[in-house]
């Protein structure tokens, strides 16, 4: 019974680093070599939230340290972003990031003045500090070959 323990608890050691880093690893580069988009916005928000997580996790690691359970319930929410049955990542993006900051802060984002691509534009006059925004924009969306 005791190698059972010992088996049980080196899964559980491993289930952590191969659910929140090898697998989404191995689907990232899936998803950047396949035509569909979809697969990247999962993965990119899966990257986003966990890199959210781990800075989060860091500045409270003081009060994390007195919950016993904390490693398990990050273990289960992670894995309910990862999964593709759930699409979690995918689901937390849409229904918070993009509802609640995108569309209301950066209505024109996405959207090019031609139309033709797909790179930054902001509606300068929705803040006083449009000009940084747009400058800002210009040092990060690439540029267009003539």
């Amino acid at each position: 019974m005791n190698r059972f323990w010992t088996l049980m608890s080196g899964l559980h050691q491993l289930a952590g680093p191969m659910t929140m880093l090898l697998y989404p690893l191995y689907a990232s580069v899936v998803a950047i070599e396949s035509s569909s988009k979809e697969d990247d916005q999962q993965w990119l928000s899966y990257w986003i939230l966990y890199s959210f997580l781990t800075l989060m996790e860091m500045l409270l690691q003081p009060l994390l340290e007195w919950i016993p359970i904390w490693y398990d319930v990050k273990l289960i929410a992670v894995a309910w972003l990862v999964l593709p049955q759930f699409r979690g990542a995918a689901f937390i993006y849409n229904k918070f990031v993009r509802e609640k900051v995108i569309k209301k802060y950066y209505p024109n984002i996405g959207q090019s003045s031609s139309g033709a691509s797909s790179s930054l534009h902001y509606n300068k006059s929705s803040s006083p500090n449009g000009k940084m925004k747009s400058k800002l924009a210009d040092l990060i969306s690439p540029k267009k070959s003539s």
